[in-house]
């Protein structure tokens, strides 16, 4: 309950240093006007009772506390209750064009390159609770996997449901993957529109030249973030399917196109980075994250419920019972 109180003048607390000030000034004052009188015996006197002589120190105590509460009446305590409405006034559209070529399942990344991305991704979506999220899956060719949707739980479900398959041509179509993701937007209506495309190879199939997309992106005013996957020099990757349709796995040179990556960030008005393992992946994503801030505005709303009047009254009764008790039970006393 008291952590809900606020007090709106805190400085009139250092009158609180009066207190003790009395207390020393009642307990001297009373010292010095009690008399003493000493004789060799009090037999001859008739003994009675001193309780209300000693009750009068009651009235004293009585001011003390009304004096204290009325000087946190003075410091105006207070509860606040806020409540808060937001608005999204900036909603951003993110396309994630995700390469799932067979080179995804090289084990450089723990447990592959596609397992990592699926895990850092989920938790960049979560972070994204108000912008509108569609995925776009690429090798050979492209397809949309997700349309962009505000709904969160459809895009995890669809995230968690990418793997590598033979459905899609083999391959990996840079230019066809870009271009699916530029479609998806290219119609959007939000005032931010962003593409984040990642590869782990080279553009070595599709109809769609990569450059061509990139232009498209720019006229569509899209701004494309790129990302390639892969540790420096060798990775074990998938070499051969044995009879039973694993894969067989060999140690093979790592190919990004690392200055066609680039370009298209640098065209587009994006950015290019490289991930080279799980933590420098995760950082990427959180990166881009702080890059690409949806503006809310908040609005707060705060009701005050000033408790300072019941202290005054309670302080005004007591010193009322004071003046009462000053002039009746206790007045052969004081």
């Amino acid at each position: 309950m008291l952590e809900n109180i606020e007090f709106l003048n805190i400085e009139f607390f250092w009158l609180l240093l009066l207190i003790p000030i009395a207390i020393i000034w009642y307990v001297f004052k009373h010292n010095r006007q009690t008399a003493e009188l000493k004789i060799s015996s009090v037999k001859g006197f008739k003994s009675t009772s001193a309780v209300w002589a000693k009750l009068r120190h009651l009235l004293f105590a009585l001011r003390i506390i009304a004096l204290g509460l009325l000087i946190t009446a003075l410091a105006r305590p207070r509860t606040v209750d806020v409540s808060t409405k937001t608005k999204t006034t900036r909603g951003i559209d993110i396309v994630m064009a995700i390469d799932v070529s067979a080179s995804m399942l090289a084990k450089d990344l723990r447990p592959n390159r596609l397992e990592a991305l699926k895990d850092v991704a989920a938790d960049f979506i979560d972070g994204r609770p108000n912008d509108r999220i569609g995925l776009v899956e690429y090798a050979g060719e492209a397809y949309t996997k997700t349309p962009i949707t505000s709904d969160k739980a459809i895009v995890l479900r669809s995230l968690r449901d990418i793997k590598y398959n033979t459905i899609i041509e083999g391959g990996t179509a840079i230019g066809m993957g870009l271009g699916t993701a530029v479609n998806r937007l290219k119609d959007s209506r939000a005032k931010s529109k962003v593409i984040i495309l990642l590869t782990d190879g080279v553009n070595n199939s599709g109809a769609v030249d990569p450059k061509t997309a990139s232009t498209l992106a720019v006229d569509s005013g899209i701004k494309t973030y790129t990302i390639g996957l892969g540790t420096n020099g060798m990775a074990l990757s998938p070499i051969a399917i044995n009879p039973n349709g694993t894969f067989r796995y060999g140690r093979q040179q790592v190919e990004i196109d690392e200055d066609l990556l680039k370009e298209i960030a640098e065209v587009t008005g994006g950015k290019y980075f490289r991930a080279t393992n799980n933590k420098k992946l995760a950082e990427i994503y959180d990166e881009i994250n702080k890059l690409e801030k949806t503006e809310i505005e908040e609005k707060k709303y705060y009701n005050y419920d000033e408790k300072y009047r019941p202290l005054v009254i309670l302080a005004g009764l007591l010193l009322l019972i004071e003046i009462i008790l000053k002039n009746t039970i206790f007045r052969s006393f004081v």
